[in-house]
């Protein structure tokens, strides 16, 4: 076998794709062991608190190792691609040995830990590039440190070479990727878990997730009870630590054991990682730093919602997204320049109040991947179709989820829209580092008193939460009472704007 030599070998190590960022975890990889890459290239999406980014190596050769699986959570500095770029073709019980483990053996939970003894090995020269390649990756960062983390001997040289679905489906598997190793079904470890706690066998379960992956609903179907035909005699099963015990009916009337009445599992645990985790962190670190004050209004927005109507015939604002939404952006946009104190943040170490003469509207939205807010940057300097045009675009980048770490970042004030649930307002916590979120409540109609009687007509109520720190009832109040006018009134859109 040709052995090839450390010097060919670069790592690729997870680089910090935001601002102080620690840890992302590997969503797909695009290559396998074997392919050959260019400078420039993706070679796999990772997710950060923040965003779904894909990285692109910085350098040709060939890969040799995927150092993690898919799913696998990294520090920022690790190494998580081993590439020879001098393109070399010999076996892999060379590559860093000492350094590595199989992709197999190496569980998400431990990617993060890092030993006290880090491993010193030398770092390879970049191969040079042909003349006039002006390409430039879009990250190439090595993140804070080089990786600290010892990893256990390779069992074997023929594991680094395993192409991509066989090293996945050894990590699902639980055993390494070495030839002879017995296939079991696909499965993810908390799947299989769940399989193990409801004592079902997964080999014997129809498997429907992609490139037939076990998901959690095909365990849950293969645990759920089935009446037998023609039963001879009650038996009573030991019960699991997770299943209510069955009931032996009398033998004179045979009868299956009742179906649970929610799920057979007890309780399922959700690792807390990537957006749900840095939600969690700002949202605390916001609810005991700024002392929250809310104020509601509740306002008849059925001229609004007329003027909605009007504008999606308008011409200049054809094939843009143009809805209630839209309207309460402006509205607020210009309560802001009416009460530029508003927009603003608190600066603890200088003991200073932050007025911002801009303003980056956010936007919570929904995603797939969790509640996350990017937002319009000087969205203040925006007519009412360019900042059409960049909620459509911030709607549908969240969704697809696209949305970059630089556009969630350095926002001033944000709308939550918790009427598209159907819930009538919330008391929204900040954002940190902004002083004021706007919650929007359904849209409803009701019984008003308009003109001097009772009719149906469009209402909704709001809800303003600001930092009490830096935003009085006053302010707070004078921008809430604005917004319901501009709503109530939409031609104030043209006398104050």
């Amino acid at each position: 076998m040709t052995t090839m030599t450390e010097a060919s070998v670069r790592e690729f190590k997870m680089p910090d794709v935001g601002e102080g960022l620690t840890e992302a975890e590997i969503l797909k990889w695009y290559v396998q062991p074997g392919d050959t890459v260019t400078d420039g290239q993706v070679v796999c999406e990772v997710e950060t608190a923040k965003a779904a980014v894909e990285l692109p190596i910085p350098y040709d050769g060939v890969v040799r190792e995927l150092r993690f699986p898919e799913g696998a959570t990294v520090d920022v500095g690790m190494s998580i691609i081993a590439v020879d770029v001098a393109g070399g073709t010999g076996g892999a019980g060379s590559l860093d040995a000492p350094a590595a483990a199989p992709v197999a053996e190496v569980p998400a939970q431990a990617a993060v830990q890092t030993p006290a003894a880090p491993e010193k090995r030398p770092e390879a020269q970049p191969a040079p590039k042909p003349a006039g390649s002006g390409r430039q990756p879009v990250l190439v960062g090595y993140g804070v440190a080089a990786s600290s983390t010892k990893r256990r001997p390779r069992k074997g040289p023929e594991i680094t070479v395993a192409r991509v679905p066989d090293t996945l489906q050894a990590e699902l598997n639980g055993h390494g990727a070495a030839s002879g190793v017995k296939e079991r079904p696909l499965a993810k470890p908390p799947v299989r878990k769940l399989a193990k706690d409801l004592g079902v066998d997964l080999a014997t379960v129809v498997p429907s997730g992609p490139d037939g992956v076990i998901t959690r609903e095909d365990v849950h179907a293969a645990a759920a009870p089935t009446t037998p035909t023609a039963p001879a005699a009650p038996v009573a099963e030991p019960a699991s630590p997770q299943t209510q015990a069955p009931v032996t009916a009398p033998a004179t009337a045979p009868t299956a054991a009742p179906a649970p009445s929610y799920d057979t599992a007890r309780e399922t645990r959700i690792p807390v990682k990537g957006v749900r985790k840095a939600t969690a962190a700002a949202m605390v670190g916001s609810a005991f730093t700024a002392p929250h004050v809310t104020e509601f209004v509740t306002i008849d927005v059925t001229r609004t919602l007329k003027l909605v109507e009007e504008l999606k015939q308008d011409k200049d604002l054809q094939g843009l997204r143009v809805n209630p939404l839209l309207l309460v952006a402006k509205a607020l946009l210009v309560a802001i320049r009416r009460n530029p104190e508003i927009n603003a943040s608190w600066d603890e170490a200088a003991q200073e109040i932050v007025v911002k003469h801009y303003v980056n509207l956010g936007i919570a939205a929904a995603t797939p991947r969790g509640l996350l807010v990017p937002n319009i940057k000087d969205a203040h300097a925006k007519t009412l179709p360019q900042l059409a045009e960049s909620l459509g675009d911030l709607v549908s980048t969240a969704r697809e989820g696209k949305t970059s770490p630089a556009a969630m970042q350095g926002g001033t004030v944000t709308i939550t829209n918790v009427g598209v649930f159907g819930v009538d307002t919330g008391t929204p916590i900040l954002n940190p580092g902004e002083s004021a979120i706007l919650a929007v409540g359904a849209i409803k109609l009701q019984p008003w008193v308009h003109k001097g009687k009772v009719k149906p007509r469009q209402v909704t109520t709001l809800a303003l939460s600001f930092d009490h720190r830096l935003v009085d009832g006053e302010l707070g109040s004078r921008v809430l009472a604005d917004l319901a006018a501009i709503l109530e009134q939409p031609r104030k859109l043209i006398t104050w704007g």
